[in-house]
């Protein structure tokens, strides 16, 4: 066995490795969060890593330039163990772990404020049925033996209008010990189950720690969550972090093949529960001063796959023909599947599926955007790492998903990167010197790659500025050295030279990075063409255009427009909603009457399964290309 020490931030950690056995296998087993968004075939380029001392077995890339290798750079899905060696992982390879998403944008708790009305305003009361009730009793004497249950429940249906009151285990156990202690008085925490209640937790009458509940929007690439006060559905703390199983994979796919694997199943769910969830659920805990064992619910928003994964299940009939997922909908189930040290009686609320690719990340998105509550024509467009559409209004619903790739995601282009500091968001290009303009996330950030709204933008200012034709090709332009030609005649834009701006390497828009792109665009721009010819319509027919998921806020819908991804509508039919999916999920938190909407929501959706359209292929193929 070889020694392989890994130096990630500063910090140096260990891992004993296999002869043969790639850098970025040894890395996963160890904990260690190397990007790869191919899942290790080589493809993206993303996993470099730089070698240190000792050697490795790894041919020069295509990925990496001559100077780049000589300097000890390689990819770690490429480089096999020969021995014991010493390697650097770069900042930019893990810092996709580390991002907060969720309410990252500063509208954040006003859109869940804006839902609730909107919600209640539709006749949906927001009361989740679980509250606490103090109660004080008389002390049992030798003429009154009533045992603590009885005693405690005639409080109880007499404080509520219940009919009558049961109790969890865990409230049995802690019953006779609080009563004793708090002179036969005692704060319980009851869910409402129609005429009835649960008591889920006893505990001393001064305890005035909220009810809380954990609503969890799963996505491929990021999960957000929120930690709520049920009593009244306020937010106690928001955050989010990077899906611990992307480096496994970008996009759904890759990690339905891993989970095929041996060991690869519960790979995944360790990864999400070990390395996701524990962390951000402490973080969120800690902000609101919040012990896990005072959750007594939880929602997970999530696609068809992640339900599957998180949850233990086989999803391999997800990716093949016939496509058929092992369940759509489950009635609530015990909160502790998710390993998370929640109240032991706490149950979990999984959002509604529709189809293999349309999960609850989707239906829990419907909710929140009130589409099934208007008269309006209304197109709602989750973008992340896939692509889902729903369209309809109060009288119908019909959806779909499209294969865009991890494009959006900042996967499959050469200096692609997830939304994270020293992502370019924004760009443009000065007319009269062809020389970039651009805004990179985070405050100072040097310059590392281009995320998905700020490719949108490369390629709309490229063609506007006449630099590409409608296929993503280069002209040669006199007086603008930005754009340049390799060795094959193959032209990029540099953006950034190393060096410039504090860039660590070049950061380009090569000519098969707008390739990548026009596919990514095209199949989104198909799928609503599609949709729409299902039922007779043209673009022109939408009211109201909504746009979602992680990389939505940041588009400009001008250059959206401009490269032909989404329809040339007035700007004013355009609007962004935030993380639809984990408004809905709070909103089935915090509300009996959504969760059972939603639910209702899922069963009324008409799936459109893209691959049974003729017409979609035809579609996507039109959209292969660039508007003038």
């Amino acid at each position: 066995m070889a020694q392989i020490a890994f130096t990630v931030n500063g910090a140096r950690q260990c891992a004993e490795a296999r002869a043969g056995e790639s850098l970025l296998s040894v890395a996963r087993r160890a904990g260690i969060a190397i990007d790869a968004p191919c899942g290790g075939s080589g493809a993206c380029g993303k996993c470099r890593v730089r070698l240190i001392a000792g050697d490795v077995e790894s041919a020069p890339s295509p990925r990496l330039s001559p100077q780049e290798y000589a300097a000890g750079w390689r990819l770690a899905c490429d480089a096999r163990v020969t021995g014991d060696a010493a390697v650097e992982v770069p900042e930019a390879a893990t810092a996709w772990r580390d991002r907060l998403a969720g309410l990252a944008d500063p509208r954040g708790e006003d859109r869940l404020a804006d839902a609730r009305r909107a919600m209640q305003a539709a006749g949906l009361a927001f009361d989740s049925g679980l509250c606490a009730v103090t109660i004080v009793l008389d002390p049992p004497t030798t003429d009154d033996t009533l045992p603590d249950t009885e005693r405690a429940a005639l409080a109880l249906t007499e404080a509520t209008g219940a009919r009558r009151a049961r109790f969890t285990l865990a409230a049995l156990r802690a019953l006779a010990r609080v009563l004793r202690e708090n002179s036969f008085s005692a704060r319980c925490v009851i869910e409402r189950q129609g005429d009835a209640l649960r008591v889920l937790d006893v505990l001393a009458p001064g305890d005035g720690a909220p009810v809380a509940g954990l609503a969890v929007d799963l996505g491929t690439t990021s999960v957000s969550a929120l930690l709520v006060d049920l009593a009244d559905g306020r937010v106690l703390a928001s955050g989010g972090a990077g899906n611990g199983q992307a480096r496994y994979g970008a996009d759904v796919i890759s990690r339905i093949i891993e989970s095929g694997r041996p060991g690869g199943g519960e790979r995944l769910r360790r990864a999400v529960i070990d390395d996701t969830l524990r962390p951000l659920l402490s973080r969120l805990c800690g902000q609101a001063g919040v012990a896990p064992e005072r959750i007594y619910r939880a929602c997970v928003a999530g696609n068809t796959t992640m339900n599957h994964l998180l949850l233990g299940l086989d999803a391999g009939p997800v990716r093949l023909e016939p496509y058929i997922p092992t369940f759509l909908r489950c009635d609530e189930l015990p909160a502790a599947a998710l390993e998370l040290g929640l109240h032991p009686d706490a149950r979990l609320a999984v959002a509604p599926n529709v189809g293999s690719y349309v999960g609850g990340d989707i239906t829990a998105g419907a909710l929140a955007s009130m589409l099934w509550n208007g008269d309006a024509l209304t197109l709602l467009i989750d973008l992340g790492t896939n692509g889902e559409l729903v369209l309809g209004n109060r009288e119908f619903m019909m959806c779909c998903a499209c294969s865009a790739g991890p494009a959006f995601e900042g996967g499959g282009i050469s200096c692609g990167m997830r939304a994270t500091d020293g992502a370019i968001e924004k760009l443009d290009i000065d007319p009269a010197t062809l020389e970039p303009a651009y805004a990179a996330i985070g405050s100072a950030a040097a310059p590392l790659g281009l995320c998905g709204s700020g490719i949108i933008d490369a390629v709309a200012a490229l063609r506007r500025r006449g630099l590409i034709d409608g296929r993503g090709r280069f002209f040669p332009r006199e007086g603008c050295p930005r754009v340049r030609f390799d060795e094959h005649g193959m032209g990029r834009y540099v953006i950034a030279r190393e060096g410039e701006a504090g860039a660590p390497r070049e950061i380009a828009v090569t000519e098969a990075d707008i390739d990548s792109f026009i596919r990514a665009k095209g199949a989104i721009y198909a799928a609503i063409v599609t949709m729409l010819e299902a039922l007779g319509l043209s673009p022109d027919a939408l009211e109201r255009v909504i746009l979602s998921g992680g990389i939505g806020g940041g588009i400009d819908i001008r250059s959206a427009v401009a490269v032909g991804m989404l329809p040339d509508l007035p700007e004013g039919r355009y609007a962004y909603i935030g993380n639809s999916a984990l408004t809905g999920a709070w909103a089935m938190l915090a509300s009996r009457p959504c969760l059972e909407k939603v639910d209702a929501l899922a069963r009324g959706m008409t799936y459109l399964e893209l691959s049974d359209q003729s017409g979609y292929m035809d579609a996507f193929v039109k959209e292969c290309f660039l508007p003038a």
